[in-house]
């Protein structure tokens, strides 16, 4: 398989989103391997374990032909070379991720100048879904079921910190 058509979309995955889900079937349809590169990122604090977000995801991806799931730990740029990836796939769903994705592009050209970085945007009904929106909504006892898959929505009702809103007499 030639690596310039293999990618790797990175993330954390924290829950994997409706709008993650969209890039990863419309990157599926331009490369001929995508893998899901699910950082652990322990400085993010995140609400799943590494195992458990590798597992949604798999789960939630397991129908998008030729997309594989990982757990990673360490740079991406790295783990893109030692998994023949060259191609860095990257979500903007709106202007404000421009900068900080642009900044992560350059540094990732420069750490590694073999691999690129492409851009995808989803489709306009997920611009507005972020995992920390997600996260946020399920924790404060609201509906999710239009931003994730359903596995995911049951997942978050298990881990759901607040069960309900305190009530006052």
């Amino acid at each position: 398989m030639n690596s310039k058509r293999t990618a790797i979309y990175p993330g954390t995955f924290d829950p994997i989103t409706n709008g993650h889900h969209d890039l990863v079937r419309r990157a599926a349809s331009i490369f001929e391997r995508v893998v899901v590169a699910i950082a652990a990122n322990p400085n993010k604090a995140p609400m799943f374990s590494l195992d458990q977000r590798v597992d949604m995801a798999r789960r939630v991806l397991i129908e998008v032909p030729r997309v594989e799931v990982m757990g990673y730990n360490g740079l991406t740029v790295d783990f893109a070379r030692q998994n023949g990836l060259s191609v860095i796939v990257r979500g903007l769903r709106a202007i404000s991720d421009f900068e900080f994705e642009f900044q992560l592009a350059n540094m990732s050209r420069h750490l590694s100048p073999e691999i690129e970085s492409v851009f995808m945007t989803p489709q306009e009904q997920y611009t507005f879904i972020s995992s920390t929106l997600v996260r946020e909504i399920a924790v404060m006892g609201g509906n999710v079921s239009e931003f994730v898959h359903p596995l995911v929505e049951a997942e978050l009702k298990k881990h759901r910190i607040i069960q309900s809103p305190v009530k006052h007499a």
